[in-house]
């Protein structure tokens, strides 16, 4: 089941976007919406929300997303079990401005590796990558290393991810 709410078709508060497969992330129903030409003109940050590799672990990535949506951002949860590409391709599609990844499975050197290196294969470097997760500091320091903006470990206060991403992230 794929349900998606888009600004201009339905009202949510602050006219956010949500796309979830398997998933509602919240109970909404569409509404019709005026929308103004500044709002038209104003581009909200877009993040995708992904769970790379076989980590089935997603409560963490839900609860972050919905913080996002409730910052204002349009939000896409991409779900769990994607593949470094599939990811990409997503991003690409949904013209992101960040990608937020979450890995518990340990994997998170090879998949957000992988997630960079297919992101400037598709010249597409411009898309910031952020993650979070359980990650050791060194690994933190690795991910930074090969282009990976910053890293929220677990018990990071939503106000602090939201912060940074209002602090950092531009619209493209």
């Amino acid at each position: 089941m794929e349900t998606s709410f888009l600004r201009g078709d339905s009202c949510l508060g602050q006219g956010a976007r949500i796309k979830a497969r398997g998933i509602r992330l919240a109970a909404l129903s569409p509404m019709p919406c005026a929308v103004s030409l500044s709002d038209l003109m104003t581009h909200k940050i877009r993040i995708l929300v992904a769970k790379p590799g076989l980590d089935g672990h997603d409560r963490g990535a839900r609860i972050v997303a919905r913080a996002f949506r409730d910052a204002g951002f349009e939000v896409i949860y991409g779900g769990l079990h994607q593949s470094p590409e599939q990811i990409v391709s997503a991003a690409i599609q949904e013209d992101v401005d960040l990608i937020g990844l979450s890995s518990l499975a340990g994997a998170h050197l090879y998949l957000f590796d992988k997630v960079i290196e297919r992101l400037k294969a598709q010249g597409a470097e411009d898309i910031m990558v952020v993650g979070g997760g359980i990650i050791c500091k060194k690994d933190a320091e690795k991910l930074k290393a090969i282009g990976v903006k910053e890293i929220f470990p677990p018990g990071t206060p939503l106000k602090d991810i939201v912060g940074w991403v209002e602090k950092n992230v531009k619209p493209r």
